[in-house]
């Protein structure tokens, strides 16, 4: 068994890496893809093939301390309106290259606060989404709901365009930590927004809750974990805070002297953990949980699980395209992301092309390993002989890679012919892991802490 003092000789209590929710992370993109190249990638979607969409809503009623999204925040309806329209401009780029019979395999609305619109408008985007490309047979359209914004009229108007799945945000349920992060939500008022969703007919409920916020301690986890078990939420992601001021400067109103310790974040994260898995859920990757009968843990069981920029999912498609400012699309040749400012992505669409800013191209080794970190990441092994089939690398250099890896971290890994795996004791340190398969400099960027 891992002990502490052997995980911090190991450097988890000190390494900053990333979430790994792409390859390479976002810090690596560069201006090498731009709007003529993103369209050309949209062009040759496979026609009557199933692609997932993003909607990006960068608006909020108030801007929580704790979050380090590209936001802003707004009073009034008018900015909203306007950004609609540029989503239904955009929206109609989407559809003059777009080939024929593609429908969706997920459409996700995030943010910021999406349900910040109103019916009226939720009915008009939703309708013009599905002009350009309808759900498929099996799809999934879920939405970022938070129970503070939110009421009949606007879930009525979700539910008639197709929501079959809603996620809202808790972080924590206790009132001195929701004080300290700018996030007041009781749970009086979570409990009602739950309440409203399951009424009409939304049986799929996703949930995220925070380890490492101010003051918290392991009593208090475990009152917010038991809080939110009541909800019998379908999916959980329990992420860790990454305090980052530097990069978010509202995080500057946040006490860095009332934050657990890195070795607290991991007594904070287990002891969610075993409240978890004490009521039967499974345990997806390094951060998720799910009941048993939910799709990400039968995408688990059947080797099929992936990771995106949402983190776990069982979406089985090959593109991802986001809408909306900031939003990262995914194709088998690579990343683009649009214009990060919102203000220079309605100039884009407003004059007729994509904003698309930058990105990256899949070169050299780049989709191996990808594959690599995913593998690890979704499953805590490497099938070798998927890798061998599906790469062009031959045995003796992947398990040089393993070897490689194994040696970083004291011989702690397992190396079979069959692949590599992460014993359980060990997947804490699962991201360190991921990194050694990391061909890019990680100076270049600032990550969030390994536990």
């Amino acid at each position: 068994m891992i002990v502490k003092p052997q995980l911090a000789r190991l450097g988890l209590f000190d390494a900053k890496v990333p979430r790994y929710t792409s390859y390479p992370t976002a810090p690596h993109f560069s201006n090498d893809v731009g709007s003529e190249l993103f369209g050309d990638w949209i062009s040759g979607i496979t026609p009557g093939s199933e692609i997932s969409l993003y909607i990006h809503v960068p608006f909020c009623r108030r801007l929580c301390w704790f979050c380090a999204c590209r936001t802003q925040g707004t009073q009034t309806d008018n900015p909203v309106i306007a950004y609609v329209d540029v989503l239904k401009a955009e929206l109609d780029l989407l559809a003059a290259r777009l080939p024929q019979g593609v429908t969706l395999s997920r459409l996700h609305w995030g943010g910021g606060t999406p349900t910040l619109l109103n019916a009226d408008l939720m009915r008009e985007l939703a309708a013009r989404i599905l002009d350009v490309v309808p759900l498929g047979p099996n799809a999934e359209f879920s939405v970022e709901i938070d129970p503070n914004e939110i009421d009949e009229a606007r879930l009525d108007a979700l539910a008639e365009a197709g929501m079959n799945r809603a996620s809202i945000g808790v972080q924590d349920f206790d009132d001195e930590i929701q004080k300290t992060i700018g996030r007041i939500q009781s749970y009086d008022t979570t409990r009602k927004a739950v309440d409203m969703i399951r009424e009409r007919g939304i049986t799929s409920l996703n949930a995220d809750i925070l380890y490492g916020l101010p003051h918290q301690t392991k009593t208090r986890m475990t009152e917010s974990v038991q809080k939110l078990l009541s909800l019998n939420p379908d999916r959980v992601a329990l992420y860790g805070y990454a305090h980052v001021p530097w990069m978010a400067k509202r995080q500057q109103m946040i006490p860095s002297d009332a934050l657990p310790t890195p070795e607290q974040r991991l007594d904070l994260f287990d002891t969610a953990r075993r409240l978890f898995m004490w009521d039967n859920y499974a345990e997806i990757g390094i951060d998720h949980f799910a009941t048993q009968e939910d799709g990400l843990t039968r995408a688990l069981n059947a080797g099929k699980l992936k990771r995106n920029f949402q983190g776990y999912t069982d979406d089985q498609a090959e593109v991802l395209i986001g809408v909306g400012a900031s939003s990262i699309s995914r194709f088998p040749q690579g990343y683009a992301q649009n214009a990060p400012a919102t203000s220079a992505h309605t100039k884009a669409v407003r004059e007729g092309r994509f904003s698309t800013s930058r990105g990256h191209l899949f070169k050299g080794q780049d989709v191996l390993r990808a594959r690599l970190i995913e593998a690890l990441m979704c499953d805590f092994q490497v099938n070798t002989a998927e890798i061998l089939r599906d790469h062009g690398i031959t045995v003796a250099e992947l398990q040089g890679m393993y070897a490689d890896a194994n040696t970083a971290f004291d011989g702690l890994l397992r190396i079979t012919e069959d692949g590599l795996f992460i014993p359980h004791e060990a997947r804490a340190l699962t991201r360190m892991i991921a990194r050694s398969f990391d061909a890019y400099d990680l100076s270049k960027a600032g990550h969030s802490s390994a536990i």
